[in-house]
């Protein structure tokens, strides 16, 4: 389905490489060539994707990101992919802690550009439409982008929220750490697969009474990890 998407790019090569791609995908793209102007710019069009590379002038690609994401307007939901030539696990973990929805290491293929755009837009319209999960006392809102726990509001961070909702929808099913990379952020690349340990520990300690004995987000050896389908006493996880 076309989408009106947002390409933030200061090579213009680059930009106008992408945006002949995406053109032929159908795809209705507007191309600027500094960080200002992406914020501006998503915020009066509310695009439907925005692809954001990480080293612009003005203002970063990081700090777009962080911007748009604490935005009561337009371009607080956007999803966004970010290009970057940066490729170490700490670039990943805060692109994502800031809320990226997926991270593409240049050189890149374009093509590779153009399929991850279509899964990020799939995976947007099925949550958009997505139902409250619960399990227990926990909450889990897509539409809302919402944790919960006993009624109050659980500051999860994007990628958190992505983990989260990623299990949520399958209670009770074992996620490898690829998957819930693939699932989640449709990220590929095994050498980051730590990176879910990492926001599983954080989230654990948001959710978990006793963030070494699981009740909700539990370990599932040798394969990953689970929601609860059901809420029971905690054991060792």
């Amino acid at each position: 389905m076309p989408a009106r998407i947002l390409v933030a790019e200061d090579d213009r090569k680059q930009a106008e490489l992408i945006r002949r791609y995406l053109e032929r995908e159908g795809h209705l793209t507007v191309v600027v060539h500094d960080g200002r102007a992406a914020i501006d710019e998503a915020r009066r069009r509310s695009p439907d994707l925005l692809v954001l590379d990480v080293m612009m002038p003005k203002v970063d690609g990081l700090d777009v990101c962080r911007v748009l994401r604490a935005d009561q307007g337009g371009g607080a939901d956007v999803p966004i992919i970010m290009l970057t030539a940066r490729s170490t696990e700490d670039d990943l973990l805060l692109g994502l802690d800031l809320g990226a929805d997926d991270y593409l290491t240049k050189p890149y293929n374009p093509r590779e550009l153009v399929a991850r755009v279509r899964t990020v837009l799939r995976r947007t319209r099925i949550r958009s439409e997505g139902e409250v999960y619960r399990v227990g006392d926990l909450e889990i809102d897509p539409v809302r982008h919402e944790v919960r726990l006993a009624g109050e509001l659980v500051e999860a961070t994007p990628a958190e929220f992505k983990i989260l909702a990623c299990l949520a929808a399958s209670p009770g099913r074992a996620f490898s750490r690829q998957q819930l990379l693939e699932h989640a952020f449709g990220f590929d690349h095994y050498v980051f697969d730590r990176t879910i340990d990492v926001h599983v520990m954080n989230l654990r300690k948001k959710i978990e009474a006793a963030p070494g004995h699981p009740k909700y987000l539990r370990t599932v050896y040798g394969v990953g990890y689970k929601l609860a389908d059901k809420v029971v006493s905690s054991d060792a996880s």
